[in-house]
């Protein structure tokens, strides 16, 4: 099967390489899934819904597995770079591959801003004589060199990030398990009485388990980037059935299990459980009594969001790269390095994390007020990808059925799986638009979304334009050859 990295001759330097290994692809797809939302914004979420959270995050958790299995099964018929962009304009029209691919690529271009924001806050903590400001721009600048690097060299990055957030739940997880269990002699936080001790385990009801819900599945975006990976890799089908078939386990221990594990050792309406930049996790090793668990959980989030920054900017460019390929960005953003790299989708996807690191040393422009402001017009852009990901897996399974092709990795019971998921995230959008919380974050992506697609269509509209009037200058060369060539033949 020939994806957009399989060299060819008239390419030139247009190819990706295929130097990412097993290893990097594994801590790669872990590394989606455990980010800083999860370490920091988890914290908010058990505040607004109690230990009911688990349910959130465990329905979040089934969606995103269902999200992955279905890209899984597109994604080994055909590895692409472009992922479930390109599957959208196979299956759904070229409109909605234009569309979603940019929505994605704006969603992680603003999030690498925000990651390096968070970096430069950790940072000054340390070193109160250098202010945030300057720590961002210098995270951004160094963070932002890796990925004009051999990807291998991303690789590697990403295999020591995403191992330090490993072991880091993992001892996580260790400490409360022995806690639940009463085997940890220190601290004031044991057993599972938290989980009903505070009004009931659901002690908000029912409404605010479902806006908890809301905000939980923006945390799981990311898991999907081992898809758009694995095409620079050898074998990129068999590479993204490991990946997919582990997400589910991962999941279930990473996120379901720790999270199930701080809902029974710190009490919901704890203070300091929902403010902001404390994290659920740091308050929750404060009270097992380990000592600098500050500290602690502050590399693990400073590691988390740099892990998150050079994702993101690997995303970016690849995603970038892809578009061009298909005449859906300017052609000189697909050329590439001799080493693989797609050097100009790499600068142009790092543009807006440098001019918002530049502005952060303007006060008066406030900056952090201009990234909260463009960071909602990328609110919902997580469920229209699980979105178009269903919609694009229940044609494209189709057209594979109809053309009798070897499906590797099915999507269980289709279709009914794909359409529930279809509606609870149709439910989904439209339930946000009645919460005040959801509502701007729903207006401003659409705004976003509406504008993209406008965009898309005046493309498209110039192109076929061209095509036709390149077309009609070919047929009239053709028309006045014939003509010549019978006024010779008569003479």
């Amino acid at each position: 099967m020939q994806t957009d990295t399989t060299p060819s001759a008239a390419d030139g330097h247009n190819q990706l390489s295929s130097a990412l290994k097993t290893r990097h692809l594994t801590m790669m797809s872990i590394a989606g899934v455990i980010g800083a939302a999860l370490f920091v914004g988890s914290g908010s979420v058990i505040a607004q819904a109690g230990p009911a959270t688990i349910l959130a995050y465990l329905a979040g958790g089934i969606l995103v597995i269902l999200i992955m299995r279905m890209l899984g099964e597109m994604a080994t018929s055909s590895p692409d770079t472009g992922s479930f962009s390109t599957y959208a304009e196979k299956a759904i029209g070229r409109w909605a591959g234009f569309t979603i691919g940019w929505l994605y690529w704006w969603f992680w271009t603003l999030l690498m801003a925000w990651e390096a924001y968070v970096a430069g806050l950790i940072l000054h903590d340390w070193f109160p004589a250098i202010g945030i400001n300057a720590f961002t721009a210098i995270v951004t600048g160094l963070l932002i060199i890796v990925n004009f690097l051999q990807v291998r060299s991303y690789g590697e990055f990403e295999f020591w990030f995403a191992l330090i957030k490993v072991v880091a739940i993992a001892c996580f997880i260790a400490l409360g398990v022995l806690a639940v269990l009463n085997l940890w002699p220190w601290g004031e936080s044991r057993g599972i009485a938290n989980l009903t001790a505070h009004g009931g385990f659901m002690p908000n009801g029912i409404e605010s388990v479902a806006v908890a819900l809301l905000g939980v599945m923006f945390a799981f975006l990311g898991a999907e980037i081992v898809t758009i990976a694995a095409s620079e890799a050898k074998n990129p089908a068999e590479q993204i059935v490991r990946a997919t078939n582990s997400v589910v386990w991962r999941i279930c221990l990473f996120y379901i299990g720790s999270i199930f594990l701080i809902v029974c050792l710190v009490p919901w309406n704890d203070p300091l459980l929902g403010q902001s930049g404390y994290g659920s996790y740091r308050r929750t090793l404060e009270l097992l009594g380990i000592p600098g668990a500050q500290w602690v959980m502050n590399f693990v989030v400073l590691t988390s969001v740099s892990s998150c920054f050079i994702s993101a900017h690997y995303t970016c460019s690849r995603m970038l790269y892809s578009l061009a390929r298909r005449g859906d960005a300017p052609a000189f953003l697909q050329q590439t390095r001799a080493n693989g790299t797609p050097v100009y989708a790499v600068i142009a996807s790092c543009a807006v994390a440098v001019l918002i690191a530049i502005l952060n040393f303007f006060e008066s422009l406030r900056p952090k007020d201009i990234l909260d402001l463009l960071m909602n017009t990328t609110g919902m852009i997580a469920l229209l990808v699980y979105l178009v990901v269903a919609f694009s897996q229940l044609k494209m399974r189709r057209k594979l059925e109809a053309q009798g092709r070897e499906i590797r990795l099915k999507m269980w019971l289709f279709p009914w799986l794909t359409y529930a998921t279809i509606v609870f995230i149709i439910a989904s959008l439209v339930v946000m638009l009645f919460v005040d919380q959801y509502r701007p974050i729903v207006l401003s992506t659409g705004a976003a979304a509406l504008v993209v697609v406008i965009a898309g269509i005046v493309v498209h509209l110039r192109e076929a334009r061209r095509q036709r009037h390149a077309a009609n200058r070919t047929d009239s060369a053709g028309s006045a050859d014939i003509d010549a060539t019978v006024t010779v033949q008569k003479a």
